[in-house]
């Protein structure tokens, strides 16, 4: 079921209200909510996420006391569930059924024996492999409809993902909607996006083979009243013996995922919307084309190991067309510029209260020349207009310029990353598209948060030759650095 059935109320007066939060869900959540005064929008944030932390008690596989890892303590007994736990494991059934085994509940027990490789830095062995698919081939649960009990069968391994997430937000996305005032809602969990209501949301598909923050998508999309999903293995897997492997794998072989590298989905169900996108990432491309053709509702994009861009035949409709870039050189000739080869990347984590959610701190990263002229911003996030005079350094910096445009932030979809771990990339260039000259360059990295500390990191730099810095922590930034490469 998704949230279609609310009482849309009058717009005219509605204004977007943004919040942004980290450790949800084990990602990073953006909610933006169409409301007619602040009071509302909080309520209707209050709401979702209420329900998404009542949903996290049931059905969460990390936290010891969830209603599901209670439930599988216990085997051969038949369990009232709750209505929501019931739904996911029924949802289960049915996905592995129409994937032919390649979404199952247990492929966390084949994603151990790959972890515990990774940690030894050596392969699994067959043997390793074949144990682990013995038990991933069982059956883990029985379902009775009529009295909505479930009975564990097993001691596998079992977690809730894949499409867990997108049946959250559904729920969330609800309870939001049902509040007083409320014409629309966009809500992002760890780059997994559902829009609702009287909005349409531009949303920016990031390039997996260039996974920074601000780098150029491979698709710009028009979305309303729609989920879209990614799932992919360029931010999550194992590294062994000089591999990179992904986290996504086939319970149906043992193998981690490999011919598919981003799988991007939109559909008007965001259970399927998640289900397919996994889905997608697991099969092979034919097998992918056949499960696509049975979800007719849905719309695909993917992108290969050897950066082949495969689509459905309805995903251009939902493209907005790429503007087409111009050209254009140094104002200042004379002056050796930017080598175009090489380019910036900014690391940054930002600290986290471990075990609980908390707000997002506002952030900006921007550059300045030697005369502390401003150059180039890089990022800007922030909730509030009202608190970014808490930003000091920024706001006496590009405040003007940033009031003057339009400062709306589209959403991105993504594949998940971990709780506040960003990469952001300066390519030489400045404010105006045009490299700047070489020279003594400081990049800015400032922190402030709402009832919070306020943090400003500088470093200077001479972009001459590859360069590695590590940054100093403090606390709201709890590790940082600078890496100026050759761009691979």
């Amino acid at each position: 079921m998704i949230c279609s059935n609310f009482k849309v109320p009058a717009t005219k007066n509605a204004r977007m209200y943004v919040s942004d939060y980290e450790n949800v869900l084990g990602t990073s959540l953006e909610i933006k909510i169409s409301a007619l005064s602040p009071n509302q929008a909080a309520a209707a944030e209050d709401a979702a996420m209420a329900e998404i932390d009542r949903l996290n008690k049931i059905l969460s596989g990390y936290d010891a006391k969830s209603e599901f890892r209670q439930w599988t303590s216990g085997t051969n007994q038949a369990v009232k569930v709750s209505p929501e736990l019931y739904d996911v494991l029924s949802l289960f059934d049915k996905w592995h059924n129409e994937t032919n085994g390649a979404l199952d509940a247990s492929a966390e027990v084949v994603g151990k024996v790959w972890k515990a490789g990774a940690a030894r830095n050596q392969m699994p062995t067959q043997a390793e492999i074949n144990t682990a698919l013995a038990q991933v081939k069982a059956i883990h649960w029985q379902l009775n409809e009529a009295n909505k009990t479930a009975t564990h069968l097993d001691n596998a391994s079992l977690m809730l993902n894949t499409f867990t997430k997108s049946y959250v937000m559904n729920k969330a996305c609800q309870a939001a909607m049902a509040t007083n005032g409320i014409s629309a809602i966009v809500l992002n969990i760890g780059g997994d996006i559902m829009v609702r209501g009287e909005h349409t949301e531009q949303i920016n598909v990031s390039n997996p083979k260039a996974d920074a923050e601000n780098d150029a998508p491979v698709a710009m999309l028009k979305i309303s009243n729609k989920t879209v999903a990614t799932s992919g293995n360029y931010r999550r897997g194992e590294m062994i013996q000089g591999e990179w492997y992904s986290h996504i794998v086939d319970p149906r072989t043992g193998k981690p995922a490999g011919e598919v590298i981003s799988a991007t989905v939109v559909a008007p169900n965001p259970v399927d919307a998640g289900a397919l996108a996994t889905s997608l990432n697991v099969l092979s491309l034919t097998e992918g084309a056949k499960l696509m053709q049975n979800n007719p509702d849905a719309e695909y994009m993917l992108i290969t190991a050897e950066g082949k861009r495969i689509e459905s035949k309805g995903w251009k409709a939902l493209e907005i067309p790429a503007a087409t870039p111009v050209a254009k050189t140094s104002a200042i000739a004379k002056d050796k510029t930017w080598d175009p080869k090489y380019e910036l990347s900014i690391n940054v984590e930002l600290a986290q209260i471990e075990g609980m959610r908390v707000h997002r701190p506002y952030l900006a990263v921007w550059v300045v020349d030697a005369d502390k002229k401003p150059v180039r911003s890089i990022a800007l996030w922030y909730n509030k207009p009202r608190y970014l005079n808490d930003m000091r350094a920024w706001y006496s910096t590009y405040y003007d310029e940033f009031t003057s445009t339009n400062s709306n932030i589209s959403s991105t979809t993504s594949a998940t990353r971990g709780p506040g771990k960003y990469t952001l990339k300066w390519d030489g260039k400045n404010d105006k598209g045009e490299l700047v000259k070489q020279g003594k360059y400081t990049i800015y990295i400032e922190v402030a948060r709402e009832h919070g500390t306020y943090q400003l990191i500088t470093q200077d730099m001479e972009f001459k030759k590859p360069q590695q810095i590590t940054l100093s922590p403090n606390t709201e930034v709890a590790s940082a650095s600078l890496d100026y490469h050759k761009i691979k």
